[in-house]
């Protein structure tokens, strides 16, 4: 679907109408759907599909997953969070897993940020450097 240069700014304006201090914040998120869906103005679901798409990069933006090869201590997720949260700001959602192939370290992902400080990959970037 194409999206007018109209229909982005509507999007947009729409997005930056639900943010509460920085974040996004669903209550308002809902009402503005429902809003557009009742007005149906000219091009609302374009206006509605780039609006989905902003928010969920939003989301992406302030979810980090942290994959580590074995459980982390209290003290390290603590640690952890306290790092991304000084990186990224509050609001930040952090989802702890295992991952025993990274063999030790670990690997981060925010939105579309990847810190990998994993043996697997340090051993990978050897094994493509010979």
């Amino acid at each position: 679907m194409k999206i007018s240069k109209q229909e982005r700014r509507e999007a947009k304006e729409l997005y930056r109408c639900c943010l509460n201090q920085g974040l996004l914040d669903e209550a308002r998120v809902r009402e503005a759907v429902t809003t557009v869906l009742a007005r149906k103005p000219r091009g609302y679901m374009a206006i509605l599909s780039h609006f989905q798409r902003l928010v969920k990069l939003d989301l992406a933006r302030r979810t980090a997953r942290v994959e580590s090869p074995a459980p982390l201590t209290t003290e390290e997720q603590s640690a952890v969070t306290d790092n991304l949260i000084r990186r990224y700001g509050p609001g930040l959602e952090l989802v702890f897993s295992q991952n025993p192939a990274l063999l030790g370290g670990l690997r981060v992902q925010v939105g579309s940020d990847v810190f990998d400080g994993s043996v697997r990959a340090r051993l990978e970037s050897l094994r493509e450097a010979f």
